[in-house]
């Protein structure tokens, strides 16, 4: 039996252990959101910001750029993004797991990179009825314990904005450090 880079993927993911307790600010909700990241289905480019210094006050960033190819599986309640990310300095051949959960209506977004595999945990939320989607997960920086939020919205043009940021302090104050804009490929068919 063949069996796809997505089922595997799956597979891994409901293998790895599951955090006991775990600390969100998602809020809950009853929107059925399985079609929430339609919009990012499609081949993009992609320009990345970086944040040289996390949770350092530093206001340097460095711009990356990439491409990224987005595809469904399980009739929209999963979702895989394929990409990759090229810095001046380092090139990150990279992947994102979109789970979508259909009792609790939330998506469980799972990062990876070829050279580390799946990195948990996974930010776990939902979109709100504006279209704007926060996921967030308890996890640590440089051995601190930090939560880290994950937000998605479309801007002006239909363009999908993907940021990441960190609170060291239980969620009072949030610091973005990594941002993604993506813009559809020429020639490229919107799902």
């Amino acid at each position: 039996m063949k069996l796809t880079a997505a089922a595997f993927l799956c597979a891994i993911v409901a293998l790895a252990p599951v955090p006991a307790s775990t600390q969100t600010a998602a809020s809950t909700t009853t929107r059925d959101g399985h079609r929430d990241f339609d919009f990012l289905l499609g081949s993009w480019h992609t320009h990345y910001r970086l944040l040289r210094h996390r949770l350092a006050n530093d206001r340097v960033w460095k711009d990356c750029y990439g491409t990224s190819v987005v595809s469904t599986f399980w009739q929209g309640s999963g979702e895989l993004e394929d990409g990759d990310l090229r810095c001046s300095d380092r090139y990150i051949a990279g992947m994102t797991l979109r789970l979508y959960d259909a009792a609790t209506h939330q998506w469980s977004l799972y990062w990876g990179t070829k050279k580390l595999g799946l990195v948990p945990p996974p930010q776990v939320g939902h979109f709100d009825s504006n279209g704007v989607g926060e996921f967030y997960a308890p996890d640590k920086y440089e051995g601190r314990p930090i939560i880290v939020r994950y937000r998605w919205s479309l801007r002006p043009g239909n363009h999908p904005r993907f940021e990441q940021a960190f609170s060291a302090d239980n969620g009072k104050t949030w610091e973005t450090n990594w941002t993604t804009d993506y813009t559809r490929i020429q020639g490229a068919a919107a799902p």
